[in-house]
């Protein structure tokens, strides 16, 4: 039945129930059907029955078929059975309505859109972004108080916290004492707001009046009892949800025998992962406050984000295995489901709150689901060739092992560094047939499952070699949007541009903006175009050094560059030995930094990275050049300084041997606090050195 049906179109529903999902699935794509948003095998049945016109009982066909299936799948796991019934009765709207979006539109892509790893082929050509009308530069006048509040913190990063919460341009003037403030009207009043309250902190708890709400601003109650736990010794946990959604949390009422309130302020997004990170936080310590605030909090920002989508969905837990399952070690599974889907997930007791667009809650459904089978045993995705989130790379069975590691340790790894969901992945007819390949799927946006699959393939390379690079040839694509690169290298070349430990290829990597990985002998370049071409030119720059100087002439169109003049005398001082100092610098700030000759033959120091970087922040290259100028200025004082001591006219001393001895105890004590070796024992001397000095000064009066 399953091959004539196979062979001819289905005549009725019935014939469509004797059908696996997965002969559906073929049975669909064979007309050019995507299914993509079917879950189970009833969707299957209800769009193939749509597309051949069959009667409208598949609905109600089906759902006793889907019922015994679920039956059967809650009586082989407790936990499916509580992933797919528990969720939030909208969650579950939001799943159909969203699969049926996305037939509707895969439907029209045809057979010629279906291929094994969805890749945007989207054509960025669009005007360079330009400055609104509005923009314009406002100057605000600080005291010293005011400035040193601003300041306050590592690095002084509270100008840059705001800066990043307002998305404003943020610089402080030291010496004029003046707050600079570049950036639309709604950006520069935002941005003003956040220093006064910053500069206002240090008298006491900020007022927080209605007129400072511009769509920015979430307060939320926090119990008396957990307030300095939310906050930490020194606010160092507010200080550190702020750093991981960019956002700014002050504390708003003095009472203290009250609930306090929690401003947040920021993005919809920011703010939302900042008051669930507190939430979950007091309900660590307060058992069963969630529950007061269930509805306000599930409520809160409802449809107000762009799309008119956003809102949350909550899941519960069963028992304490499902929750430590599905959190992981450190969180590193709840942080991979929130990296992939796009999604806010965050555990509050033993419920899941899921915050997002709806196609980000759906990922996170399906995600969670997946998740939880695999306890179960091998999981097959059904249209995984039409998923937009979806990539597929075969591994050699021999290499399987390799590539999951100890206990799914380097799988893991690969998950936490690119921020995706990994897992293999079999239809059951495929299961025993003693295959030579499995499928490893890889779930999450565009560029970190192009930085997994690679990361894979290079893996495997090793492993293996040729299973990828056999008969493989240069490529050079001119598509702007999102597309892949190849360079083959030579053995000497490949061990150079690798460096030790791969700190070679991860500076290039993280200078370009690119995705940079090395599959055998093959140099892969993903990224836009721009990232791609940024990444050829370090490639040729860093091989052109090996044999010789590097020359660069025109610098004037490029926005990704600092040049800094260095004197001839600081040149040895600022590179180090074999450019130790300069690879020092490139690990610490996140740039490719090198000599290069200019049109007129002068040698200065280029720093590349597309991270600009700021006045007093980490990372970039103005941090690479405070860190370059910083060197300079210390040579520039040792060399002062020698210069000094070399003023002492000793001939004239030599016939007082008081003369001699104090003055080189003078220059010992002008040089810094050592010890003096004598045979096998070490002296301190510098207490001494200052009493021969001392007796000097006497014999002189």
């Amino acid at each position: 039945a399953a091959a004539a049906a196979m062979a001819q179109p289905p005549q009725s529903v019935q014939e469509l129930e004797g059908l696996s999902a997965g002969e559906i699935r073929r049975l669909l794509s064979r007309e050019g059907v995507s299914c993509r948003g079917c879950l189970e095998k009833t969707d299957f049945v209800k769009l193939a029955a749509k597309t051949f016109g069959l009667d409208g009982s598949a609905g109600g066909a089906a759902k006793p078929a889907a019922a015994a299936e679920g039956a059967d799948d809650a009586e082989r796991s407790p936990s499916c059975g509580s992933i797919r019934s528990d969720w939030s009765e909208e969650a579950v709207r939001g799943t159909g309505k969203a699969a049926k979006a996305g037939s509707k539109r895969s439907r029209s892509r045809g057979r010629a859109s279906r291929s094994r790893s969805r890749h945007g082929r989207g054509d960025s050509r669009q005007p360079s972004p330009q400055k609104p009308s509005d923009w314009t530069v406002d100057q605000l006048k600080i005291t010293a108080d005011d400035a040193a509040a601003l300041t306050f913190g590592a690095g002084g990063r509270t100008t840059e916290r705001i800066s990043r919460v307002s998305e404003a341009e943020v610089e402080l003037l030291d010496k004029e004492l003046i707050l600079e403030i570049r950036g639309t009207e709604l950006q520069r009043r935002r941005a003003k707001k956040y220093a006064n309250i910053v500069m206002k902190s240090r008298f006491g708890p900020a007022l927080i009046t209605e007129d400072f709400d511009d769509g920015d601003l979430t307060v939320f109650s926090v119990p008396p009892d957990v307030v300095g736990y939310v906050q930490g010794q020194g606010g160092s946990v507010l200080r550190s949800i702020e750093e991981e959604w960019g956002t700014l949390m002050v504390f708003i009422d003095a009472d203290l025998s009250r609930a306090q309130r929690l401003a947040i302020f920021g993005s919809i997004r920011g703010r939302r992962g900042s008051e669930l990170k507190v939430l979950s936080a007091v309900e660590t310590k307060m058992s069963g406050y969630f529950v007061k605030v269930r509805n306000e909090v599930i409520n809160r920002d409802k449809y107000k984000d762009p799309t008119g989508t956003w809102g949350t969905d909550t899941m519960t837990f069963r028992d304490e295995g499902e929750i430590s399952y599905a959190l992981g070690k450190q969180g590193g599974t709840r942080k991979k489901l929130e990296r992939s889907s796009g999604a806010i997930v965050q555990y509050v007791g033993m419920v899941a709150l899921v915050s997002g667009t709806k196609p980000e809650r759906c990922r996170v459904r399906e995600y969670m689901k997946w998740l939880f089978q695999q306890l179960e045993g091998p999981v097959y995705v059904a249209g995984w060739e039409e998923r937009e989130d979806c990539t597929v790379v075969d591994i050699p069975s021999d290499c399987i092992g390799y590539i999951t590691g100890n206990r799914r340790a380097t799988l893991g790894l690969m998950e936490e560094e690119w921020g995706t969901l990994m897992f293999f992945m079999s239809e059951e007819g495929d299961r025993g047939r003693g295959s030579r390949t499995e499928r490893l799927a890889i779930f999450g946006p565009q560029r970190p499952r192009r930085g997994s699959e690679l990361k894979v393939m290079s893996g495997i390379e090793t492993k293996s070699p040729g299973f990828f690079t056999r008969g493989i040839r240069e490529k050079v694509s001119d598509r702007r949007g999102f597309d892949t690169d190849r360079m083959l290298f030579r053995d000497d070349e490949l061990s150079y541009a690798l460096g030790k430990d791969g700190a070679t290829r991860k500076k290039l990597e993280l200078a370009s903006g690119a995705i940079l990985q090395y599959v055998g002998h093959v140099a892969y370049i993903a990224g836009t175009l721009k990232e791609r071409r940024r990444c050829r030119e370090f490639v040729n720059w860093l091989l052109q050094q090996r044999r010789g100087s590097v020359t660069i002439a025109d610098l004037s169109k490029r926005n990704d560059v600092t040049e800094v003049k260095i004197p001839d005398n600081c040149k040895g001082w600022v590179t180090g030995n074999r450019g130790s100092e300069l690879r020092r610098m490139e690990q610490e700030t996140g740039t490719f930094m090198f000599m290069a000759l200019d049109a007129r033959g002068e040698e200065r120091l280029l720093i590349f990275s597309t991270n600009a970087g700021t006045k007093t922040g980490l990372g970039g290259r103005k941090h690479a050049e405070r860190l370059v100028n910083e060197m300079v200025d210390g040579k520039r004082r040792d060399d002062m300084t020698r210069r000094d001591r070399g003023r002492l006219d000793l001939p004239r001393y030599a016939a007082c041997p008081w003369h001699c001895l104090g003055y080189w105890c003078l220059e010992q004590v002008g040089s810094r606090p050592g010890h003096w070796k004598l045979g096998s024992h070490q002296v301190r001397f510098h207490g001494i050195l200052r009493c021969c000095a001392l007796l000097l000064v006497v014999h002189e009066l």
